[in-house]
């Protein structure tokens, strides 16, 4: 029996094509796929073309959609490499998660505001909607405008475990997928607040003082700056091929150097920084 409608066979066959892998995460043909951490793709892009620039035969590709989408990847093998922005969970440490650098959650605002420093309490004030207005921090008479991660993120996991704890962020805060997306909102509102890596702050927005100490990487260094979480390179097996070549170069001299230049600390840095200096 032929084919009744080529038309509904070529439909079907679209159909399977777009389930077969997560979306967003469609496997090229050849090459590398790294999906993942919208905080760890801009440096992850930049570590490829420099790669790809020594090794003209290899291709990475690198894709988005956040750490837990990135380490379903690699679960179901529609990418070879996850990223993470944040530490593998208990039910995910089947996989292995190497550490390619450390990043800090930066607390941004609009330049325009006077502010410059919130203590943690005041912080989860005004994420949970306790505070509503910057005069109630010390700022001036404006509500505030707020601005979190999607459920999913590393990067919203990370602010939640290491500056909210316990007290949930408000469901009425503007909810975005990207850094970029949240520094996309800060830069243009004057009262809006979020929370980025400290790897993609840039003039376009300014980062909070938390309890007086500024967010900086010599800061992070001396252990003064806590909220620290690694970026992660997840594999489901032992990394081979061109998956062990890329992540050799991350982790060589070269490659952490172009990572410390991006504004991320380095590997050997946390590792070797004495506790409590």
């Amino acid at each position: 029996m032929g084919i009744r409608n080529p038309l509904n066979w070529v439909c079907a066959c679209a159909f399977f094509l777009l389930t077969a892998f997560p979306a967003g995460c469609l496997k090229p043909q050849g090459g590398l796929t790294v999906a993942g951490s919208t905080s760890v793709q801009p440096f992850a892009e930049v570590l490829a073309e420099e790669y790809m620039a020594g090794h003209s035969q290899e291709k990475i590709y690198v894709q988005g959609g956040g750490s837990s989408a990135g380490i379903q990847a690699v679960r179901t093998e529609a990418a070879q490499v996850g990223m993470s922005s944040r530490a593998l969970m208990p039910e995910e440490r089947d996989l292995i998660g190497v550490p390619i650098a450390y990043d800090a959650i930066a607390i941004i605002i609009h330049p325009g505001n006077p502010l410059t420093d919130l203590s943690i309490d005041q912080i989860k004030r005004i994420f949970s909607r306790q505070l509503t207005n910057w005069s109630e921090a010390g700022g001036r008479n404006h509500p505030i405008t707020l601005v979190t991660r999607e459920e999913g993120s590393g990067t919203r996991e990370s602010f939640q475990h290491l500056i909210m704890g316990k007290t949930e962020i408000s469901l009425a805060a503007l909810v975005q997928d990207s850094n970029g997306a949240i520094r996309q909102v800060v830069a243009d509102d004057p009262n809006a607040i979020g929370y980025i890596s400290l790897g993609l702050v840039n003039d376009r927005v300014k980062a909070l003082k938390i309890d007086s100490v500024e967010a900086n990487v010599e800061n992070i260094k001396k252990h003064r700056y806590t909220f620290v979480r690694p970026f992660l390179f997840v594999f489901k097996a032992d990394p081979q091929g061109l998956a062990k070549n890329f992540l050799e170069y991350i982790l060589s001299p070269e490659g952490q150097k172009l990572l410390v230049q991006e504004g991320l600390v380095s590997v050997a840095t946390i590792a070797d920084s004495p506790k409590g200096s």
